[in-house]
């Protein structure tokens, strides 16, 4: 959100993306919409070439939606703002639900940033994959790997998340729980998984702690870990890879100088 660079990666994607969709009707779909910030800066693009648009702030969280959706009205009347809240990794139907708030011959273009580092990507991709239509759009984000070493690069990110401030993040949610931060010890590291790196947190409990837990009684071990969090890093190459697995291609790229960021438009096909 601060650094001017990264801001601009976005608006170079949603300003190449806008030829694709020039005096259509248009559906955004913001998957993991979260506030909605980003989706709001590529409506007032959309709104600038004349298109009829539709926003569909899609979001796991209701509070999340709402926000999105008023950010949205600042650029849409209410009633083409359709806040709609589903968990993609367990909605088949999505696709059919969408088809119920937009005409099927809808363009749509499909926002899913900052949500690509954060989940399995052989199960969300196939959904992915399910939901595109051929014209669609699907604009996506992903954090990177600076440098040629794929491995190397991962480790000289880390630092950005080994730190006091995220440490206190994910202490909080222990704490939520009634474990004391003294009853273990929260390593970071990198991982490989199926070709990929990704940095990982995990808390190793020092004692036993006996917990309770919506309701139920769950213990957890002397020596005993506990994952509190994962980010992917990719290569633009390693997220092509898995992108092509499911029949999804990039057709355009934006990176932030940093080499850290990108922004990718995909298709179907």
């Amino acid at each position: 959100r601060i650094d001017a660079g990264v801001q601009s990666i976005y608006d170079r994607a949603f300003d190449e993306s806008l030829g694709q969709a020039a005096g259509e009707s248009v559906c955004l779909v913001g998957l993991g919409c979260g506030g909605g910030q980003k989706d709001t800066r590529y409506l007032a693009k959309l709104k600038s070439i004349g298109s009829t648009i539709d926003y569909v702030p899609c979001d796991v969280s209701q509070a999340m939606t709402r926000v999105a959706r008023e950010a949205a009205a600042g650029e849409l009347p209410l009633e083409r703002i359709h806040p709609l809240v589903c968990d993609l990794a367990n909605a088949p139907d999505l696709g059919q639900v969408l088809d119920t708030i937009v005409s099927p011959q809808t363009k749509r273009v499909f926002t899913f940033f900052g949500m690509i580092p954060n989940l399995e990507l052989d199960v969300i991709l196939p959904r992915l994959a399910t939901l595109l239509r051929e014209g669609d759009q699907l604009l996506v984000s992903a954090n990177l790997a600076p440098g040629d070493d794929y491995r190397r690069g991962v480790e000289v990110v880390l630092p950005q998340y080994d730190n006091a401030e995220t440490r206190d993040w994910l202490l909080s949610f222990l704490d939520g729980l009634g474990v004391s931060a003294t009853a273990g010890e929260l390593r970071f590291g990198v991982e490989e998984v199926d070709g990929l790196f990704r940095i990982v947190a995990d808390f190793e409990f020092s004692e036993t702690l006996q917990l309770s837990v919506g309701g139920e009684s769950v213990e957890f071990a002397a020596g005993s870990v506990l994952r509190l969090f994962f980010s992917y890093r990719h290569t633009g190459q390693s997220l092509a890879n898995c992108l092509a697995k499911h029949g999804l291609k990039i057709v355009a790229s934006q990176v932030a100088s940093s080499a850290e960021e990108g922004v990718f438009r995909v298709e179907w096909g």
